[in-house]
C-alpha cells in the first residue's frame, strides 16, 4: 500500500521529465523508498517495544497488587487486634467506674440518711422550743392575770371580816393545790413516757451497734470466662445439642452473645445458677463437652452443692453456739446461703437476726438462747422448695415443727410477719429483730439501674395525681415532697393528694422500709425595688 502511494506521487514527475532525467528520478524514487523502509522497520521495532513494556507493566502491577493486597491483610489484623485491646480495656475501664458509682452511690445514701436524722432532730429540737415558748407566754399571761387578782383581791380584803377573809383563803388554797396536782401528775406521766421511750432506744441503739455485716447484691445472672473464644462453638455443640442438654438438666438458661471469653448463666433460682456455674466451669477445664459428659458433671455439681449448703448452715449453728437442731432443719438453713430478699442475703439476715434476738432478749432479761434459736429460724421457710403453698412463715413453721421443735420457737416463726397472733414474748422480739436487720441502712442495697428506677417511678406517680405542680424523691426515696399550686388547690384537697398517693405507692410500687409523703401548699409574694 505504501509503494503503491509512491508511485501515485511519482507518475507526474515521470510524465514531465524526459529520458535525461530519468536516471535523477529513479535516484528520488530510491530515496524515498529507502526512507519510507526506514520508517517501517523504526514504526515495527516501536510497536514491539510497546507491547513488551505494557506487558512488563501488567507483571509489575499484578505483583504490586499482590503486596499491597498481603500487607492491607497484615495491618488489617494489626489493626482488629488493637481494636480488640482497646475494647478490653474499655470494658475494664467501665466495669472498674461502675463500681466507684456504685460505691459513692452508697455514700451519698448514707450522707442522705444522715441528713435526714439531723433534718428529724432539728424538727423535733423546733417542736419543742414552740412548745416551751408556748407555756412561757401562757405562764406570763397567767402571772399578769393573777396579779391583776391579787391586787382585786387586796382591795377586797380591806372592806371584809376575819371569818370572810378565812374562807376565801381556803377556797383559793384548795384550787391552786387541785391545779398543782394536775400539773404534777403530767408531769410524772410524760416523765414516764420519755424514760420508756429513752430505755428503749438506749436497747435497739446497744443492739444495733453490737452487730455489723457487709451489705450484698442480688444477682440473677452470673457470668462464666471461658480460655478461648473456640469454647463457645464447642459448649453449644452440633445443631446446638450441647447447649439443649446443659440447660435441661442445669434449669438455667446459657446465653451466648459477642462478648469475649464470656458466657452468661440466667436463672432466678440461685441454687440452679451455682450448680451450673460450677458444672460448666468443671466441663470447660475437662475439655469434654457432649451431652453425656454434661448429664455427670451437673450431677457432681449438684452434690458439691449440697455439700457446700450443709457446710453454710453447720457454719451458721457453730457461729450462733446452738445445740440440738434436727440434720435436715441445718441443710434447709444452709440453703439460704443462696437466697436473697431486697439483695440482702438470706442467711446472713437470719444470722443477724439471730443475734439482735439475743442480745434483746438479755437487755429485757428473758432467755438468750431462745430468742437466738426463734431468729435464726424465723425465715427457714425460704429455703424450703417451691412446691408448697402459703407464706414462708407459715411453711418454715410447720417444717420445724416435723422436726421436733419446741412450741415457742415454733410461734415465733409463724408470727414473725404477724400472720398467726403472737403467743409470747419471744415472738415480739423476732418481730422487732427481723425489722432492725432489714431496715437498717446498709442492709438492702440496691443497684444503680433498679434505684434509679424506684425513684422515678415515685416522682412520676406523684406528678400523675391531679394538682401536683412538681415532685422530688428524696433520702434515697424514703421521702417524697410533693409541690401543689396553692391557687389551685385548697388545704383539704392537698390532704386527701396525700393520703391518695400514700394508697397509690402501697398498691404499686415495691419499696424497702417506709416513705413519708409530704404534700408543700404555700404562697410566695416577691418585689424587687430599684
Amino acid at each position: 500500500m505504501i509503494f503503491a502511494n509512491l508511485s501515485y506521487f511519482a507518475q507526474p514527475l515521470l510524465a514531465q521529465s524526459d529520458g535525461a532525467d530519468w536516471s535523477l528520478s529513479a535516484s528520488l524514487i530510491a530515496g524515498i523508498a529507502g526512507v519510507t523502509l526506514g520508517f517501517v522497520a523504526s514504526w515495527i521495532v516501536v510497536r514491539q517495544t510497546r507491547k513488551a513494556a505494557h506487558e512488563q507493566a501488567g507483571e509489575l502491577i499484578e505483583v504490586a497488587r499482590r503486596e499491597a493486597a498481603v500487607a492491607a491483610e497484615e495491618i488489617k489484623q494489626k489493626a482488629d487486634t488493637e481494636i480488640q485491646d482497646k475494647r478490653l480495656d474499655l470494658v475494664r475501664d467501665f466495669d472498674r467506674r461502675e463500681i466507684e458509682v456504685d460505691v459513692r452511690l452508697r455514700e451519698i445514701r448514707a450522707h442522705e440518711e444522715s441528713l435526714a436524722l439531723l433534718d428529724y432532730q432539728l424538727e423535733q429540737r423546733q417542736d419543742r422550743i414552740n412548745r416551751e415558748s408556748a407555756a412561757i407566754k401562757q405562764a406570763r399571761d397567767t402571772m399578769r392575770a393573777l396579779s391583776k387578782s391579787v391586787r382585786k383581791r387586796l382591795e377586797n380584803v380591806s372592806q371584809l371580816d376575819g371569818e370572810e377573809i378565812k374562807r376565801q383563803l381556803r377556797e383559793e388554797v384548795l384550787l391552786e393545790c387541785q391545779d398543782e396536782f394536775r400539773a404534777l401528775k403530767r408531769e410524772t406521766l410524760e416523765k414516764s413516757e420519755q424514760e420508756l421511750q429513752t430505755t428503749g432506744r438506749r436497747i435497739l441503739v446497744a443492739a444495733m451497734q453490737r452487730i455489723a455485716s457487709k451489705p450484698n447484691n442480688d444477682l440473677t445472672a452470673t457470668l462464666v470466662h471461658l480460655p478461648t473464644e473456640d469454647m463457645k462453638g464447642r459448649i453449644i455443640g452440633r445443631e446446638g445439642r450441647n447447649i439443649k442438654a446443659f440447660e435441661s438438666a442445669t434449669g438455667v438458661t446459657l446465653m451466648i452473645d459477642e462478648s469475649p471469653q464470656l458466657v452468661l448463666l440466667s436463672s432466678f433460682d440461685p441454687v440452679r445458677r451455682e450448680v451450673a456455674r460450677s458444672a460448666l466451669e468443671a466441663l470447660v477445664k475437662d475439655g469434654r463437652i457432649h451431652p453425656a459428659s454434661i448429664e455427670e458433671f451437673v450431677k457432681r455439681a449438684q452434690e458439691e452443692i449440697d455439700l457446700v449448703t450443709t457446710q453454710a448452715g453447720e457454719d451458721a449453728v457453730t457461729k450462733l453456739n446452738i445445740n440440738g437442731l434436727h440434720p435436715e432443719i441445718i441443710k434447709m438453713l444452709g440453703r439460704l446461703k443462696y437466697k436473697f430478699s431486697y439483695n440482702q442475703n438470706a442467711l446472713d439476715h437470719s444470722v443477724e437476726t439471730a443475734f439482735l434476738a439475743s442480745i434483746l432478749a438479755s437487755e429485757v432479761g428473758l432467755d438468750p438462747n431462745i430468742a437466738k434459736r426463734a431468729g435464726l429460724l424465723h425465715d427457714i421457710g425460704k429455703g424450703v422448695p417451691g412446691e408448697l403453698e402459703g407464706s414462708h412463715a407459715i411453711i418454715g413453721a410447720d417444717f420445724i415443727k416435723r422436726h421436733g421443735e419446741t412450741p415457742i420457737v415454733i410461734n415465733a416463726v409463724a408470727a414473725h410477719h404477724e400472720e398467726v397472733k403472737p403467743e409470747t414474748v419471744y415472738a415480739g422480739l423476732v418481730i422487732l429483730a427481723d425489722t432492725i436487720s432489714a431496715t437498717r441502712p446498709g442492709a438492702r442495697a440496691e443497684s444503680m439501674d433498679s434505684y434509679i428506677q424506684r425513684l422515678d417511678k415515685l416522682e412520676k406517680l406523684a406528678l400523675s395525681l391531679e394538682g401536683v405542680h412538681q415532685a422530688f424523691a428524696i433520702q434515697a426515696g424514703r421521702e417524697i415532697r410533693v409541690v401543689v399550686a396553692p391557687q389551685h388547690v385548697t388545704e383539704d384537697r392537698a390532704r386527701e393528694i396525700a393520703k391518695e398517693l400514700r394508697q397509690r405507692i402501697e398498691s404499686e410500687l415495691q419499696y424497702p422500709s417506709t416513705i413519708k409523703i409530704t404534700v408543700i401548699r404555700e404562697s410566695r409574694f416577691t418585689e424587687t425595688a430599684t
